[in-house]
């Protein structure tokens, strides 16, 4: 059979003479669409199933559709399979190869179904079995994370605002900061799941079908919890995508601001880590250089991540009900997204797991910026009982008295600090250290290395449990 008869055989009657060139080109998805080959084959050997199992075909042909789609997965993942532009799509491709291994009983499969219905489930169950592998991979930089922050739950950093050192924490609590945004991403991928979990297949092309079908058959053997309820809704939405999609973007954007802080703390004015070779490159000009650029290429894939969104966005904002031809523009944005997810998880849980920590630098890094000015006004709400606003100037003078004489808070004499205020006593100078505010932090969800040991235990279990 020619591409070009089987191409007209698959629109039917209406349509007298093959596509020009510029109409095939634009109108042909199987360039990206063959993704959906292993989607495509199940769903039509469960709703073979379904149509044998009520009657609507018989036993023998359903074997024969079964052995036949079986035999044309085999082709696929071995690459022997000839995909054909002029047959549109990953639909069309394997209806026309059934055809030439069975014969007629080809014919029978596409009974009671739709390419519409039949496209939203192949990219819905897709997009579900995408989902769990992300999940995964989130849990694997959740535990790195995790093994970080139990190493340095005592390691004291600089913590910043506006990127100006504000309060010492410790990066075991930083790390932590990171266990829980990603958990939360962790979390939107699985209530995606769950709300994506239902079978658009059986709806057809988006008013259902005559023929006695069984959805809640082949929505059970596909895996989903249950059909769809609304016909015209199972064909024309790609809420699932664009909740994929959204989901993708905030992960990646959680990836890019961790990237960032690595990229800025692997420089050599920062010095707090230090980048394995595996994922770092040389400058082919300066032999001194060690660029992150690993890093750089997570900040940077972002905005391909978050486009996606807003591209697929865009596609669905004008789509009056049911299925338009734009919708084809769905899965280049979804294949795409999911591949460079799933790199830039890998790529971070790798850099996460390899780095070396400087705790030197972060420990002398800590105290700069005079960093334990809270502590000193906590100090004197505390101990002298100041109201916080007048406790703040205090300190804000003895700040300024420190600059004056080039020197940290913890470094001026008790004569200083009492010619700002007199009630002042020796025992300021025990929350004036780094080590000893970090302690204090003891509040729920605070930096005290005893809290963040907790919040570790906590997480462990959480993640054994996931």
């Amino acid at each position: 059979m020619s591409d070009k008869k089987a191409s007209n055989q698959m629109w039917g009657g209406r349509f007298a003479s093959g596509p020009a060139a510029i109409m095939e080109a634009i109108n042909a998805s199987i360039s990206f669409d063959r993704k959906l080959y292993a989607q495509d084959i199940r769903g039509s050997i469960a709703h073979s199933e379904m149509l044998a199992q009520t009657g609507i075909i018989s036993a023998a042909d359903q074997e024969k559709i079964a052995h036949g789609l079986n035999t044309i997965l085999k082709e696929i993942e071995a690459g022997t399979f000839e995909f054909s532009t002029r047959l549109e799509d990953i639909h069309m491709n394997v209806e026309a190869r059934l055809a030439d291994l069975i014969g007629s009983a080809a014919g029978r499969l596409h009974t009671a179904r739709s390419r519409n219905d039949q496209v939203a489930v192949d990219l819905r169950l897709w997009v579900k079995d995408e989902c769990f592998r992300v999940a995964e991979a989130l849990k694997g930089l959740i535990s790195a994370f995790l093994e970080r922050a139990e190493e340095h739950a005592a390691t004291v950093m600089p913590g910043f605002t506006h990127m100006q050192a504000a309060q010492p924490v410790t990066f075991g609590h930083h790390c932590m900061a990171y266990v829980e945004m990603f958990s939360r991403d962790l979390s939107r991928v699985r209530d995606a799941i769950e709300r994506m979990d239902e079978s658009p297949l059986g709806a057809a092309a988006l008013a259902g079908t005559s023929f006695p079908i069984d959805r809640h058959q082949t929505a059970k053997a596909l895996g989903f919890r249950e059909p769809m309820r609304n016909s015209l809704d199972s064909v024309s939405d790609r809420d699932f995508a664009l909740e994929f999609l959204g989901l993708a973007a905030i992960c990646a954007t959680h990836l890019s601001r961790l990237a960032e802080e690595i990229i800025i703390w692997s420089t050599p004015q920062f010095g707090f880590v230090r980048l394995s070779d595996s994922f770092s490159t040389g400058s082919s000009i300066m032999p001194q250089k060690k660029n992150p650029d690993a890093a750089e290429l997570v900040r940077g894939k972002t905005g391909r991540v978050t486009g996606h969104l807003v591209g697929l966005l865009t596609v669905m904002k004008g789509m009056p009900l049911t299925y338009g031809k734009d919708m084809q523009e769905d899965k280049e944005s979804v294949f795409d997204a999911a591949e460079t997810l799933d790199l830039m998880l890998a790529a971070m849980t790798g850099m996460v797991r390899d780095m070396t920590v400087n705790a030197a630098a972060m420990k002398k890094a800590a105290g700069s910026g005079h960093a334990t000015a809270t502590d000193l006004a906590d100090w004197l709400v505390r101990t002298l009982g100041l109201p916080f606003r007048e406790a703040h100037h205090v300190t804000g003078r003895a700040v300024a008295l420190a600059e004056e004489k080039k020197v940290s808070l913890e470094k001026l004499s008790l004569e200083d600090l009492q010619s700002i205020n007199p009630g002042i006593t020796e025992d300021i100078f025990s929350v004036l250290a780094v080590q000893n505010s970090v302690k204090s932090r003891t509040s729920f969800g605070g930096t005290a290395p005893s809290e963040v040991r907790k919040q570790i235990r906590t997480w462990k279990k959480r993640i054994a449990k996931a």
